[in-house]
């Protein structure tokens, strides 16, 4: 079998094969959750070369690369553009059996009609063929979301950032919808009064309000919550190592607000605590307005002080975590069902370990609202990959309904990820293609067809009320 056949690639059996190409493979994407820049969108961006694009930002490359031994000046330093791509061109060969693999020759075939493997003998061929359909007039962002029939983009916002991109994507001609998400995770930062306070002032200037009590913190809170929601705002996230779990009231977070604001030391246990206030308040609004909240739980990011002072965040530098995760998270989404006031929520766990604990927690706050609403969401970072979605849609399938899973996302910065979604399906039809011909499903094709287009884009479209 040729590699990464179209007709045969990741699916393992004739039921397997017709479902992705008769059912799956043309269905709509609702990337609902990624890290797209709104600006890109907004100026309908196009880039320079290959390595603008492929490369720039891309933390799952820069990890390959240093574990194969390549400088940091050829990765985030000062090397030309062709010297990094030259050294991406050398370490993919050494990447068979990582998941890169296979997405690199996928993006180089769905976006460039380029099927030669990438290697240093091809590197020079591939540089060129692709710099030439770079310059190509449709080669854009928006060309980008409607080659791959992109209906919704959900891109990730701070409350303090302005919305005017937004704005702009709203009233321009492009098709796809472009809605920003509610990102508040710089609220809980405490314990670093410098960088909370300059962020206060960012918020203080966005909302023309001024932040000196607790109370004012959480009205401007509520406007910008407001004014995403205008923008069409549908769904908040937030980055947790684990759910806080230590309940906070009024005068013990208008304390801990106060400390921070004067610059003085805030504990480990004040900083959990005023993060449970903040959450449970997010969650209250969530649930009033009929949003979606996701919870990314697990990683410990920027644990290599070293090149954490070199670079900053979001380098590569991230790992999985180990934090124990039921009780705080029971608590957390107990203490929101017992208000009346738990919204919709996806679940994202980073530790393999945890996935039956999270699929199983789904069912325990279902309340026959909305079809699904606890979910189990697709495998995230790490889990990102053939294993890792696998893991993820058996458990879902042993312990809920995966007829009703809201299905996959990209979680990227990076507008070269939209086969991303091709690979989901190829896993998801291959799993429930290839069971239907072991007998271990009902040999109904209908009824296979319609759990798989509901996964791939169904569910999403009505769960979230697009």
């Amino acid at each position: 079998m040729a590699y990464l056949d179209d007709e045969s690639f990741l699916l393992h059996s004739p039921t397997a094969r017709r479902l992705f190409h008769e059912v799956a493979k043309d269905q709509p994407i609702y990337d609902y959750h990624c890290h797209l820049s709104p600006k890109e969108i907004a100026t309908n961006h196009r880039w320079e070369n290959l390595a603008d694009i492929w490369l720039g930002g891309d933390h799952y490359k820069w990890r390959l690369l240093r574990a194969n031994g390549v400088d940091e000046e050829y990765i985030t330093g000062a090397a030309s553009p062709r010297e990094k791509f030259q050294a991406w061109a050398e370490t993919v060969p050494y990447t068979l059996r990582n998941p890169i693999h296979h997405w690199t020759h996928l993006e180089l075939r769905r976006y460039f009609g380029i099927d030669t493997l990438l290697s240093p003998a091809t590197a020079d061929e591939i540089w060129d063929k692709a710099n030439s359909r770079l310059a190509e007039p449709d080669f854009c962002v928006h060309g980008i979301l409607e080659k791959f029939r992109v209906t919704m983009v959900g891109t990730t916002d701070d409350p303090a950032d302005p919305l005017d991109h937004h704005e702009t994507i709203a009233f321009s001609p492009l098709r796809t919808k472009v809605l920003p998400t509610f990102r508040p995770d710089k609220a809980f930062a405490v314990d670093q009064p410098k960088a909370f306070n300059a962020w206060i002032e960012k918020l203080e200037e966005i909302t023309d309000t001024s932040i000196h009590h607790v109370s004012d913190l959480l009205q401007a809170l509520q406007k910008r919550h407001d004014d995403f929601h205008a923008a069409g705002c549908r769904l908040s996230d937030h980055g947790l190592e684990r759910c806080p779990a230590l309940p906070c009231d009024d005068a013990d977070a208008s304390i801990i607000f106060d400390k921070a604001r004067r610059g003085l030391p805030v504990t480990a246990e004040e900083k959990e605590k005023f993060t449970f206030f903040l959450m449970v308040f997010f969650g209250q609004q969530d649930a009033a307005k009929g949003w979606t909240k996701q919870l990314h739980l697990g990683p410990f990011r920027n644990v290599n002080p070293r090149m954490f002072d070199l670079l900053g965040p979001d380098a590569g530098f991230d790992t999985i975590g180990d934090e124990r995760q039921g009780a705080a998270l029971i608590t957390y989404l107990g203490t929101l069902a017992q208000q009346g006031s738990l919204p919709q929520v996806i679940l994202y766990n980073i530790n393999p370990r945890d996935n039956y604990l999270f699929a199983a927690m789904t069912g325990a706050f279902q309340d026959g609202t909305v079809a699904g609403k606890i979910q189990f969401g697709s495998g995230w970072w790490f889990l990102d990959q053939k294993d890792g979605m696998e893991l993820q849609l058996n458990a879902l399938s042993s312990t809920g309904l995966l007829s009703r899973f809201v299905g996959m996302l990209t979680d990227s910065r990076s507008f070269l990820s939209f086969p991303r979604h091709e690979y989901f399906r190829r896993i998801l039809c291959n799993l429930i293609g290839s069971e239907a011909d072991r007998g271990e499903l009902p040999d109904d094709f209908e009824a296979l067809s319609k759990l798989v287009a509901d996964v791939c884009s169904g569910n999403a479209s009505r769960y979230f009320r697009f």
